[in-house]
This record gives structure tokens, C-alpha cells and sequence, in this order.
């Protein structure tokens, strides 16, 4: 069903059809630019605007919880010159835009394998997280250097090391358990899973906490991911019966 702007504004002022927690796979920067002849690090470039965009539409919109996908741990497997450029423009961002953040009492966490980072970077994430540790508002999450298999895989590593030491055992374990594990390390189950770009795929992305999560795919490539775009797909949300298994 297409509802019309308004309509998307009316139904996602509605607190009990509205997702608490979106994530995004934020798709098509490099495709972007390429239509504009431009190299692939300006698509980035202009995607961080997006995040901009996307921060404050989440806010107007009152999501509790905004998970970006900013960097899979297979992407280092781009061009040299490109990963480059993207964890540069990765530390600038962060110098510039958490002090916004903070003064917006939003709660930024990087979530993923963060010893896989330069000293330099590690210490600017360090810093964004002690920074705004406190704040009550939106809770944002970037994944970078993240994969669903490894959220896993590592949350299994710590729940091996509780039952070795004796605060766990493994009669115990179930998936309430590990549930809230992940969600303690990275974060929680996922209500709205949003993907730009055209892809129609989860690209290793929270694949634990996604389990019920409703899909939204669109062609919009991330750079042109405006507060329309964003509340369209929270009215979809809006739209859909969630049965979780159940009738």
C-alpha cells in the first residue's frame, strides 16, 4: 500500500506501531558516485551527510535505538586506497560530529572488533564512547569492523570462558542466555531492518538479532537517504502485522 507523506508522518506519530529500534545496511555510496563520475570515496563523503540526515530523523521520529552499518568486517577486502580513505574519513568524522552528538544527549557505542583499528582510531572511539556514555537520548550504534558471525562467534567465546571459571554452566545455557549476552556486547533485537542501494541481502549483518526483524528494501542509493525516505519505511513498519511465529 503507498500512502502519501503526510500519511507516513500520521502513522509513525502512532507510539505503538512504531519500531524502537531500526538498523541500517547503508548501501549504494560507491554506485553513486560512479553515476556522477566521481571516485568512490566522495559516495562516502556524501553518505556522511546522510547519517546526518538520518540521526536527526530518528530523533523527530522518536526511535530509542539507530544501528548503522558503516563498515563489514569483509570490507577490508576493498582496495587499499579505499579502506584508506574510509577509515580516515572515519576518525574526521568522529572528531567533528561527537561533540553534536553529545550536546544532542545522544549515546553513541561502536560496536564490532575495534582492535582491528589503528591506535589512533581506537583511542577517538574511546573517547566518543566515555564522552557520551551518559546520555538518556537516542542510543546510536556504528557497526564497524562488524560481522553477525563474529557478534556470535565471539559471544560464544565469552560464555565458554563463564563456564570454565565457574559462573556458568552448560546446562544452563539457552538462548534467552545467549540473547542477552549479544545484547550486552553489541546490541539488542532489531525491529525494522532497512537496506538502500537495491541489494536485497543481510550482508552478515546482526544476523542474531535480526531474527524477527522486518525487512524494507529500496533503490535509493544512502547518499540520497533523506527524512522522507526514512519515514516511508517506518510506515511500511507500521503497516506490517507481527505475529512472531504465533497467529
Amino acid at each position: 500500500m503507498n500512502l502519501s507523506l503526510n500519511e507516513c508522518r500520521s502513522r509513525i506519530m502512532e507510539e505503538n506501531t512504531k519500531p524502537k529500534h531500526v538498523a541500517i545496511i547503508m548501501d549504494g555510496n560507491g554506485r553513486w558516485a560512479k553515476l556522477r563520475g566521481k571516485l568512490r570515496i566522495s559516495g562516502h563523503r556524501a553518505g556522511a551527510n546522510a547519517v546526518r540526515t538520518t540521526v536527526k530523523a530518528a530523533i523527530s521520529a522518536n526511535i530509542k535505538v539507530l544501528t548503522l552499518y558503516a563498515f563489514s568486517s569483509e570490507n577490508w577486502r576493498r582496495p587499499s586506497a579505499e579502506v584508506t580513505g574510509l577509515m580516515e574519513l572515519f576518525l574526521r568524522s568522529l572528531k567533528t560530529e561527537v561533540p553534536k552528538l553529545h550536546e544532542n544527549n545522544i549515546k553513541l557505542q561502536v560496536i564490532g572488533d575495534i582492535s582491528g583499528f589503528n591506535q589512533r582510531l581506537q583511542n577517538e572511539i574511546a573517547k566518543a564512547h566515555e564522552l557520551t556514555k551518559n546520555n538518556s537520548g537516542l542510543k546510536l550504534n556504528i557497526a564497524a569492523n562488524y560481522g553477525g558471525r563474529w557478534d556470535i562467534t565471539d559471544s560464544v567465546k565469552t560464555l565458554f570462558q563463564q563456564i570454565q571459571t565457574g559462573q556458568q554452566s552448560i546446562e544452563a545455557i539457552n538462548e534467552t542466555m545467549l540473547t542477552e549476552l549479544i545484547a550486552d556486547r553489541t546490541v539488542s533485537d532489531v525491529d525494522l531492518l532497512i537496506r538502500t542501494g537495491g541489494e536485497c541481502r543481510i550482508s552478515n549483518f546482526l544476523l542474531w538479532q535480526i531474527a524477527y526483524a522486518e525487512l524494507y528494501f529500496t533503490d535509493c542509493f544512502w547518499p540520497d537517504f533523506n527524512e522522507d525516505e526514512f519515514n516511508t519505511a517506518i510506515a511500511a513498519f507500521s503497516n506490517r502485522i507481527r505475529r512472531f511465529g504465533g497467529l
